[in-house]
């Protein structure tokens, strides 16, 4: 006989598994909830490869509110470690420095200016002309990983099966269920399905029925360096105000990425050699560090809606179908508020302390419509 679940969660990275957690802690133990992941184990894709970071400007003015929202719970959990962040810019860029400060001016985030000799200070070997600084100092590393297995282990405890190699075939409405086809893995009722597929948003969403909302996929990518010297371990995290790279220390070695966001298809994302590259070039105009060897590289892929929020919330055309998509590259600091977030509206249950202020028809699907 079919098995029949009250929810299917399509897709165990981070959003997956932390709706999943939440729905399980909301629900009860009489709420049935499956978390489907296609590949052979959780996270493989995107929050396997992310060097995830908790930082308050990231994805603009209306996801401060939930990164806000999240931090307590991800500094109680022991998931954050300080690092401190650090904006940069030439001496032709004011400009940008003063609409930086000017968007964020009443978002509730903390942001220092700092003169040459500040930067100098926390950026020791910066090259002659990047005159304008930003620190922040909330800023810290997550254990992308260590929050992962939390929210992995939270749906366990709470009643909710795992379910690995079970990619989504087909999808359709049999009554009051939906009727949902894993090829070889088999079938399952559900009552609900929450699309947290992630780069796949679209396409799962389009296997249910429902409409695309144009959630796409874009490569990040990321190299390991050896540098000399060895950077600071409390080397702040370091981001140009125009979005052309960022870099932080780990373990010794250094961690850059070009900031790229190349349009790609779902898929099982690689670095492209002109990426790296280019991300080593403008590394080298910033500070007068010899780079020894790139030791490894990796991409991945972070998704986002056409408006570049995220996207919470029952589907208007398609009965049944939930969306957990579109976090981009704050999908990972964000987890905790809108997991809780999502949970809550999809039970219909109230707000809490930690997402009564937030405003969830800012990121619901319904805004496509």
């Amino acid at each position: 006989m079919t098995a029949r679940y009250d929810i299917a969660v399509i897709g165990a990275g981070m959003a997956g598994a932390s709706i999943a957690a939440e729905l399980a802690s909301l629900g009860g133990p009489g709420l049935r909830v499956a978390l489907c992941e296609a590949e052979d184990f959780p996270g493989y894709h995107t929050t396997g490869r992310s060097a995830a970071f908790y930082e308050e400007c990231y994805g603009g003015p209306q996801v401060v509110p939930l990164t806000l929202a999240s931090g307590k719970y991800l500094q109680t959990g022991g998931f954050l470690q300080p690092r401190g962040g650090l904006y940069v810019a030439r001496a032709g860029q004011q400009d940008m420095v003063e609409a930086f400060l000017d968007t964020f001016r009443h978002a509730g985030v903390t942001i220092d200016r700092l003169d040459r000799a500040g930067l100098e200070a926390r950026l020791p070997g910066v090259r002659p002309g990047w005159d304008h600084a930003l620190s922040q100092p909330n800023c810290a590393d997550i254990d992308v990983a260590g929050l992962h297995q939390h929210y992995l282990r939270m749906a366990r405890a709470g009643g909710v099966e795992l379910r690995t190699r079970n990619r989504l075939q087909a999808a359709g409405r049999d009554g009051a269920d939906w009727l949902l086809d894993f090829g070889t893995a088999g079938e399952m009722r559900a009552g609900v399905v929450v699309n947290a597929a992630g780069a796949w948003a679209d396409p799962v969403a389009q296997l249910c029925g429902a409409a695309a909302l144009g959630v796409q996929p874009y490569r990040r990518t990321v190299a390991q360096l050896r540098v000399d010297p060895a950077p600071p371990t409390d080397l702040p995290l370091t981001l140009d105000i125009g979005g052309e790279f960022y870099f932080r220390p780990e373990s010794g070695r250094l961690w850059l990425s070009p900031h790229d966001e190349t349009p790609s298809p779902p898929c099982d994302a690689a670095p492209e050699e002109y990426d790296v590259a280019l991300a080593i070039d403008r590394f080298e105009q910033v500070v007068d560090w010899q780079i020894k060897v790139v030791e490894r590289k990796w991409a991945g892929l972070r998704s986002f809606a056409p408006d570049r929020l995220p996207v919470y919330g029952y589907d208007a055309a398609c009965q049944g179908l939930f969306w957990f998509a579109g976090q981009g590259g704050y999908g990972i600091q964000t987890a905790p508020a809108a997991a809780r977030l999502a949970a809550q509206l999809l039970l219909d249950c109230p707000r809490d302390a930690m997402t009564e202020s937030l405003e969830a028809a800012l990121y619901s699907p319904a805004r496509f419509t």
